[in-house]
């Protein structure tokens, strides 16, 4: 992957260096140019120790047979990012100037450009700014913020740089709409459910949701659609999922079947409980004196998944086993009508950021992974929920 990473003249290139580097962690070749402006605020020296590679800040860079300047970086980038792009920059880019090495990289391009503005809140507001931006989006430029915040005034208002984070996350999105799930629908569940015994107190488990956050972004690098429901309240959101949170499993039941109706996919990964309270006590449980023990009556939970009966909906399951991890897995699979079920050894996996697993499909294929991150499992799942999507009937 070949981004291209613009920086203009806005105090918050500073955010640029933490930018760049996230892009290289994540894997990127990343080719910096920067704005005359830009260099007074931050070095280039910087970006070139974090991308290990030149930083370009001048439209008339020497040319080589096999490298032509702006047109070459153009040419060769996946995506072309602006981060911070300054009330001047976006005014040069909307009118197609070209009197800098960023202008002129932008106009020879064919890549997905994203625009993060950053500026003073007037700035950003004046009809001049916004009229700019709207003749970048309209030409498919994809703007990315600001948000609302302290400023380098002091004064609070709308015009601060997002995250690089949240940067890196659109990216990702943008770049994955060219992906095998461009187009379809993917429903993502996440974490464990909570039943209440009480105000304070609920039953529980360990799982941490990190599977189902990683498979909602895998799905969004794929191209899909996602909807991803979930009881973290800890893990970042996935940039472009709609966030549904629950709790019970009878409020992620009801979550479900709501999204599933317009979906293409299920990725039922959520660990839910089996059994419920009947009944959760209004008031705090207290000890009573003389009393050693408590009897609380559980009742059965819904059995979310199988319940689906859609026939055009592609589902798959994960089952966290203690003992007999092949043969309960196989039994679940057949049972709940999934076209694939991810098999897992609970004691090592739950609350892990690593996973063992074991991919069984309806057809009788299986696929074994080694120990690895959750994130790079993830991938691998969605890899083959592309190739069902495809085979099936709606797909």
């Amino acid at each position: 992957m070949r981004i291209v990473l613009g920086v203009t003249g806005g105090i918050a290139a500073y955010k640029s260096a933490d930018l760049a580097s996230k892009l290289v962690q994540a894997g990127a070749n990343v080719d910096v140019v920067m704005t005359r402006a830009a260099t007074r605020l931050v070095g280039p020296a910087t970006f070139q120790a974090l991308t290990k590679r030149p930083v370009y800040a001048d439209v008339f860079e020497p040319w080589t047979p096999e490298w032509h300047g702006h047109i070459s970086l153009g040419h060769d980038a996946d995506a072309v990012v602006i981060a911070p792009a300054t009330a001047n920059s976006i005014a040069k880019l909307a009118h197609g100037l070209a009197d800098d090495m960023l202008g002129a990289v932008v106009l020879s391009t064919r890549a997905t450009v994203l625009v993060v503005p950053a500026m003073e809140h007037e700035m950003y507001r004046h009809p001049a700014t916004q009229s700019n931006l709207r003749v970048l989006r309209d030409r498919g430029v994809i703007q990315i913020g600001p948000e609302s915040g302290r400023l380098a005034s002091g004064e609070i208002g709308e015009g601060r740089m997002v995250a690089p984070e949240t940067i890196v996350g659109a990216l990702r999105m943008a770049i994955g709409r060219r992906g095998p799930l461009a187009g379809c629908h993917i429903v993502v569940t996440a974490g464990g459910t909570q039943e209440p015994l009480d105000p304070i107190r609920f039953l529980g488990n360990r799982s941490s949701g990190l599977m189902g956050h990683a498979l909602a972004q895998a799905a969004i690098d794929a191209g899909s659609d996602v909807t991803l429901i979930s009881s973290s309240t800890s893990l970042p959101i996935p940039y472009g999922a709609r966030f549904i949170h629950f709790q019970t499993a009878l409020e992620l039941r009801d979550a479900v079947e709501t999204a599933v109706e317009k979906a293409d996919v299920i990725i039922m990964s959520a660990a839910v409980a089996d059994f419920r309270p009947k009944q959760a006590a209004s008031l705090k449980i207290k000890k009573q004196p003389g009393v050693d023990s408590l009897t609380v009556e559980l009742i059965r939970n819904p059995d979310i998944v199988a319940s689906i009966s859609r026939t055009n909906l592609v589902k798959i399951g994960f089952a966290a086993e203690t003992d007999d991890l092949l043969q309960h897995a196989k039994a679940k699979l057949h049972e709940k009508g999934l076209a694939l079920i991810v098999a897992n050894d609970a004691a090592s996996t739950i609350g892990s950021r690593e996973i063992t697993a074991h991919l069984l499909f309806a057809t009788g294929e299986k696929v074994s992974l080694p120990r690895l991150p959750k994130e790079q499992v993830a991938t691998e799942i969605v890899t083959h929920v592309a190739r069902l999507c495809a085979a099936h009937p709606n797909g």
